[in-house]
């Protein structure tokens, strides 16, 4: 009995440190956007630059950046309340 109080628990423990949270996804994303960011500035600039980069480019900057506005909004109403 003692056992397996022991195993449950303990895989309890492991599958609760193993999970991502939302706040590690918010970091997670702005760092990606600001990977991305810097990516598009810096491509910009060299010759291999054209549409169809600017264009995948722009479709994955995009969500992240309505992304990083709601966490933003949130934090703000957070903070005021």
């Amino acid at each position: 009995m003692l056992s397996s109080t022991i195993v449950s628990s303990s895989a309890g423990i492991i599958s609760t440190t193993s999970t991502i949270s939302a706040p590690q996804l918010g970091v997670l994303g702005v760092v990606a956007l600001i990977i991305l960011l810097s990516l598009k500035e810096i491509l910009s600039a060299s010759k291999s630059w054209n549409k169809n980069l600017a264009c995948s480019l722009d479709m994955s900057i995009l969500p992240l950046l309505i992304a990083f506005f709601a966490i933003v909004l949130f934090k703000v109403t957070e903070i005021l309340k």
